[in-house]
C-alpha cells in the first residue's frame, strides 16, 4: 500500500486573494513504512510573500525568484502523487492552493481529488481528541513526536513530522502489540530493541479522590438503584 504525506507552503493564508504556492514537500510511505523516497520542491510564485507568511515559514522573496514556477514542475509532481492515498493536515487548505495551482494551467488540470484519494489528518484528530487542539504542534506534542529541529515551518520537515503523528494515530493497540510479537527475531534486533522499550515504559497517572459531597451522592444514587430492583454493587460491597 502506498501513501504520500503532503504539505504546502504558500504566500499567504487565502487562496480567494491570489496567493500562491511557494512550496511542496511529500513523502513516501509503503505499507506504513517511509521508505525515504520524497518530492520536494521550490516555487515560484510570481508574487510576493505577506509578511505574515514569512513569519511562519521563513521563506523570502529573494530566494524564490529564480525558482522554477509552478507549471515546470506539475507533470512530475502529478506523476509522484496520482492514483495513491494523500495524508494531508488539515486537507481544505492544501487541495484549495494545489487546485488554484492547477486551474492556472494552460488547458486546466483535474482537481487533486481526481488523481487521488485524500485523508485529512485533521479530522481524524478532532474525532479521536475531542475538544482538544489539533494542531499539527499539538499532536507532536501529545504523541512523544520530536519538533526540536523545527524552527519555522518547512512542507517536507512538517510532512516527516505529519507521517510520524498518523503512524501514531492509526497504530491501534492490536497492531502494536502484534509488532511487538513479529519484531522479536533475529532479524530484525534493533526494530526488537525499540519496540520492547516502548512497551516497557512506565507512565504516572493522576489520582483524583472522590470528596465527601461525591461519595455521599453516590451512595444515595446506589440506594434509590436499590429501591428499585436489585442493585448489584450494593449487594457484593455488603456481602
Amino acid at each position: 500500500m502506498r501513501q504520500i504525506v503532503l504539505d504546502t507552503e504558500t504566500t499567504g493564508i487565502r487562496v480567494e486573494d491570489g496567493h500562491r504556492i511557494i512550496e511542496i514537500g511529500c513523502l513516501e510511505l509503503v505499507n506504513r513504512k517511509l521508505t525515504g523516497t520524497h518530492f520536494h520542491c521550490y516555487i515560484n510564485p510570481e508574487r510576493d510573500v505577506e509578511p505574515g507568511a514569512l513569519a511562519v515559514h521563513g521563506i523570502t522573496n529573494e530566494f524564490l525568484k529564480d525558482k522554477p514556477t509552478f507549471d515546470t514542475i506539475v507533470n512530475g509532481f502529478i506523476d509522484f502523487i496520482s492514483g495513491d492515498e494523500l495524508i494531508i493536515h488539515n486537507a481544505p487548505f492544501d487541495l484549495a492552493f494545489i487546485d488554484y495551482e492547477f486551474s492556472l494551467m494552460q488547458g486546466g488540470v483535474k482537481k487533486l481529488i481526481d488523481h487521488c484519494r485524500v485523508i485529512d489528518t485533521l479530522q481524524m484528530a478532532r474525532k479521536l481528541h475531542v475538544g482538544q487542539r489539533n494542531s499539527l504542534d499539538a499532536l507532536c506534542k501529545r504523541y512523544g513526536v520530536d519538533r526540536s529541529k523545527r524552527n519555522f515551518h518547512g512542507a517536507l520537515l512538517d510532512a516527516y513530522l505529519l507521517a510520524q503523528v498518523y503512524l501514531m494515530m492509526t497504530g491501534g493497540q492490536g497492531s502494536f502489540f502484534d509488532s511487538l510479537s513479529e519484531n522479536r527475531t533475529e532479524d530484525n534486533p534493533k526494530q526488537s530493541k525499540q519496540s520492547t522499550a516502548i512497551a516497557n515504559q512506565t507512565y504516572r497517572l493522576t489520582v483524583l479522590q472522590a470528596n465527601s459531597i461525591e461519595i455521599a451522592e453516590h451512595e444515595q444514587y446506589l440506594e434509590r438503584m436499590k429501591e428499585s430492583g436489585k442493585c448489584l454493587w450494593v449487594d457484593v460491597f455488603e456481602k
